[in-house]
């Protein structure tokens, strides 16, 4: 526990301490009231009837709130020293050596992905999948008030990939990761000479058939079954989530269409798959899915 306060007080690790208590603690702010909006049933913003110009009521608080900022900022600045270190020495790497906070989640993925999955693919997903949400989202209701009701899944998809599987990667890689990338609890001392023996093993070593054959070259068939899983993951689980809304809710499904629910499926998945990824790795120590000659999954 002294070794977590120790870094919990260093200058680098400051935003991301802002960060956890900001995102977190106003999201518990918004379901708190979208959770007295939905028993009340009528938005308490429907109420609010007057109206105020943007100037010079609007303009007035953002002002003042950015003073406010800049004093805090200015404040910080003179009571904490930048936190840098000595100069860079070319034969001496820092250990652990991490990118900056809000790299930190990409850098966790790295330990489950391939560097191209993780560093190019994933981040270009999530780029997408935020480009497409005005052209997928087609529900009108919940616009300018709080509410959880009529905007449950669009909630819960936010806070499954913002809050989980970002915020918490962040946290994971800046307060966990020691030494070698090591994963240390917040009990546990950062031990600069911890070595860990992991065998790591591609999923269809785990039922007798080698990735690769004895003279190197890689077993077609391990291959094969490999691309099996993967693609039947994503064959299998859209249809069927496909013909579960045309039978639940024919009406939305009539309305959302076959295009927007592959694209906003095939993202789901594949924002899933990072979960179920890393818990392979935590339990079986599955490196690789699928193993090809031009990639890896």
């Amino acid at each position: 526990m002294h070794n977590l306060l120790k870094i919990l007080g260093n200058p680098d690790n400051f935003p991301i301490i802002i960060l956890l208590f900001t995102v977190y603690g106003f999201f518990i702010y918004a379901m708190r009231k979208a959770k007295r909006n939905d028993e009340r049933g009528i938005p308490y913003e429907a109420d609010e009837t007057d109206k105020v110009q943007v100037w010079p009521y609007l303009v007035r608080v953002e002002f003042i709130a950015a003073i406010a900022v800049m004093t805090f900022v200015l404040v910080w600045s003179i009571a904490f020293d930048a936190p840098l270190e000595e100069p860079a020495n070319p034969t001496l790497t820092p250990n652990p050596s991490k990118a900056p906070w809000y790299f930190l989640g990409l850098q966790e993925m790295l330990v489950y992905f391939d560097p191209w999955i993780a560093g190019v693919l994933l981040p270009t997903l999530i780029i997408i999948g935020l480009m497409a949400i005005p052209y997928i989202d087609i529900n009108p209701k919940g616009n300018g008030y709080y509410t959880f009701k009529e905007r449950k899944w669009a909630i819960i998809i936010f806070s499954f990939g913002f809050l989980v599987l970002w915020v918490l990667l962040i946290f994971v890689g800046t307060f966990l990761r020691g030494p070698g990338w090591n994963f240390f609890w917040p009990w546990e001392e950062w031990d600069p000479h911890k070595v860990v023996a992991i065998t790591n093993v591609d999923l269809t070593e785990l039922f007798g058939i080698p990735t690769y054959n004895p003279d190197g070259t890689l077993n077609p068939i391990a291959s094969i079954i490999g691309g099996v899983v993967v693609i039947g993951y994503y064959a299998i689980l859209m249809p069927l989530g496909w013909i579960y809304l045309k039978k639940k809710m024919p009406d939305f499904a009539e309305k959302f269409g076959l295009t927007r629910y592959i694209i906003t499926s095939y993202l789901l998945l594949t924002m899933i798959a990072l979960p179920i990824k890393m818990i392979l790795r935590w339990t079986l120590n599955v490196k690789y899915v699928w193993v090809t000659p031009w990639f890896n999954v």
